[in-house]
């Protein structure tokens, strides 16, 4: 690799304040604002709208397509 080129790599928390899921992993994503976290230091918080505790696909929330009234609609419609 190029030599001051990349962004820093480091860890970062993300948080999801819909979901009140809070997770510690390496990033490049950059925050002026900290957060304490379990172990005594304090990261760098980047915070999300969406993760997997709070997207509907995840939590079992999602909306099924209803095909079949769909379908019903366009026959009663246009007589197919």
């Amino acid at each position: 690799m190029q030599q001051g080129i990349h962004p820093e790599y480091r860890p970062v928390v993300f948080r999801d304040k819909t979901g009140g899921l809070s997770f510690l992993t390496h990033s490049t994503a950059a925050s002026d604002r900290t957060v304490e976290w379990a172990d005594g230091r304090a990261y760098p918080v980047v915070d999300v709208e969406t993760s997997s505790a709070s997207h509907p696909f995840y939590t079992g929330r999602a909306r099924l397509m209803d095909t079949e009234g769909r379908v019903e609609l366009y026959r009663r419609r246009y007589g197919g």
